[in-house]
């Protein structure tokens, strides 16, 4: 866990610990933006619409992070009847939050295929590290999210296509959505499946593979 290199290595710690601040505080700043942008001003009243880390880490949700290998930020709120564009609107705002993560993946991408390329820095060198975090902990909450079960960015996207005879479905994802997660989790940490960890994994390099 992340946790332990505060111990064994306080300087990785460190930029693990910033890379994550950032992937998350850019998620869910994207959200607040979008909304903003559609004519929601529920997260901009709240002060949500700021790129202050401290106005978006749920610290209990970050703590998790590190010690369990999951969590998550404060959820942005917003208005769904403010919206101009009323039945895709909840989607594009809940869409914004991975696509932040995609943008940044390929920003992170290139600068750390520039830096490794012509600077002769080391593997282990701080900065390269850096930039390899941000890129997984990015492709993290991209993937994780977009998981169409309650409160995920996937299940907006989820409902928003559903149609209006699945209401049956979408109430019970909504009820359950959350014991849904919490249980894949928990089956994959006890039972040491690491079919997470495993599918994040070929993501990585597959990432990995199209930057080198």
């Amino acid at each position: 866990m992340i946790i332990e290199l505060l111990w064994q290595n306080p300087p990785i710690f460190l930029v693990w610990v910033l890379a994550i601040i950032f992937a998350i505080t850019i998620h869910e700043f994207s959200h607040a933006l979008l909304g903003y942008l559609l004519g929601d001003n529920t997260a901009k009243d709240q002060g949500r619409l700021t790129l202050n880390p401290l106005s978006h880490l749920d610290m209990f949700g970050l703590l998790l992070l590190l010690i369990a290998g999951f969590g998550w930020g404060k959820p942005v709120p917003f208005n769904p009847y403010n919206l101009k564009i009323k039945r895709w609107g909840p989607a594009l705002v809940a869409a914004a939050g991975p696509i932040s993560n995609l943008v940044a993946i390929i920003i992170f991408g290139v600068a750390l295929k520039i830096i490794a390329s012509f600077s002769g820095l080391a593997a282990d060198n701080l900065l390269i590290l850096f930039l390899v975090f941000l890129i997984q902990i990015n492709m993290v909450l991209m993937i994780f999210n977009l998981l169409p079960i309650p409160p995920l960015d996937g299940s907006k996207i989820l409902f928003s296509v559903l149609p209006r005879s699945a209401v049956n479905i979408k109430i019970m994802l909504q009820r359950y959505g959350p014991t849904i997660i919490l249980s894949l989790i928990l089956i994959d940490r006890l039972l040491g499946l690491s079919y997470f960890a495993r599918f994040f994994n070929i993501i990585y390099q597959f990432i990995i593979n199209i930057i080198f």
